[in-house]
């Protein structure tokens, strides 16, 4: 089964986190499956056309209203070894629930089954005792039947190694693989060591690839929303004046510009005259208005990064109160958003949104604390 996320829903102002697969659904009318969306939440609660839970999505499974395989399929056939088979076990009802409880303890940030059968690996390392084995035994058999060949992530040897530990000494492996010896049992925790070691080794390399990786959070996106002040703007600075919009005169490029919108679309155009009557513009919505109908120099996209740059770093370094509003925001990712401006530059929920602005906030920010460590 397919997961997909993230979705989630809202409850009381909490968000809920989710993810959703197919599943066979049947309706009332000719009793004909159709497949439909079930979606699960870390908060146990299961849709899928109508709200339930665990307990629920077993009787809806049992009764034959929901289906986790395509009724109408053929039934796979059954391998001729299983030992040699390189397949999972078939997606079962039962394993379906066990999954879907994984999710949901996923989703609520708990460990999974597969977590806890490698909780039971590393025990069972340390101590390679009966009752430790035992113990192993028990957590991979709760890892749902259908995953079990890739709860250890290797695609070649798939779960064997599990299954040789959990086969006594004198018994073949699934009934028809091979008899288990004390050499295979050690083979196997040696297979686990130089897994360890594997994993130790990666987490040196990173912590050397990435030591300049923040230890801690950073704060909760900030969204920069589009204003409107009918009175004027305000006079003490706020978030507002992180807007290109916001009338703090720059000086860049030879000329003197009301805002950054004002140089920015004054910059663009390729004939001198509009250069100059959106420069002079009596706002910056009307200078954004006439800088649209401006014919564009021809190197635009390509330098068009590069000029909204100079502008917001001319902005903040001439207007030092501006400077701390903006210093004011830490490492804060900064989502531009609103309608004026094009997806190019403004965050939008779907991949048309590339939030330039934002970016180009964060990095002036950036520039801004490093001139203030350079004079201390």
């Amino acid at each position: 089964m397919t997961w997909r996320e993230p979705t989630y829903r809202m409850v009381d102002g909490e968000r809920i986190d989710g993810a959703w697969c197919h599943i066979w659904r049947r309706y009332q009318m000719g009793g004909r499956y159709y497949l439909d969306d079930l979606v699960v939440f870390a908060d146990g609660t299961i849709t899928c056309g109508e709200r339930t839970d665990l307990a629920g999505l077993a009787k809806k499974l049992a009764a034959g209203h929901w289906a986790v395989t395509d009724p109408e399929a053929p039934p796979l056939p059954d391998p001729p070894s299983k030992w040699e088979a390189r397949y999972s076990e078939p997606l079962t009802p039962e394993g379906f629930l066990l999954e879907v409880a994984d999710r949901i303890e996923e989703l609520s940030r708990r460990p999974t089954a597969g977590q806890r059968c490698w909780d039971a690996i590393r025990r069972y390392e340390q101590q390679p005792t009966e009752s430790n084995r035992e113990l192993l035994r028990v957590a991979y058999l709760a890892v749902p039947a259908h995953l079990r060949v890739f709860v250890l992530g290797d695609m070649d040897r798939q779960d064997r190694p599990l299954r040789i530990l959990l086969t006594d000494i004198g018994v073949a492996v699934d009934g028809d693989g091979p008899v288990v010896t004390v050499e295979m049992h050690q083979s196997v925790l040696d297979y686990f060591a130089r897994i360890d070691q594997a994993v130790q080794d990666e987490q040196e390399r990173r912590a050397v690839r990435y030591a300049d990786d923040p230890a801690e959070a950073g704060r909760p996106v900030l969204v920069s929303h589009q204003a409107v002040y009918p009175q004027g703007w305000p006079d003490e600075p706020g978030l507002f004046t992180l807007r290109n919009e916001y009338p703090a005169p720059v000086e860049f490029a030879g000329d003197s510009y009301a805002s950054v919108q004002h140089g920015y679309w004054a910059l663009s155009a390729a004939d001198a005259s509009d250069r100059s009557r959106i420069r002079d513009a009596a706002s910056g919505s009307e200078a954004h208005d006439l800088g649209g109908r401006a014919t564009r120099r021809s190197d635009w996209s390509d330098v068009r990064l590069a000029v909204m740059a100079g502008l917001l770093r001319a902005k903040f370094t001439q207007h030092p109160e501006l400077a701390r509003v903006l210093l004011s925001t830490g490492d804060a990712r900064i989502s531009y958003t609103g309608l004026a401006d094009a997806p190019f530059w403004r965050d939008v929920s779907d991949d048309r949104g590339r939030n330039w602005m934002g970016r180009l906030l964060e990095l002036t920010r950036s520039e801004l604390l490093a001139q203030q460590l350079l004079r201390t």
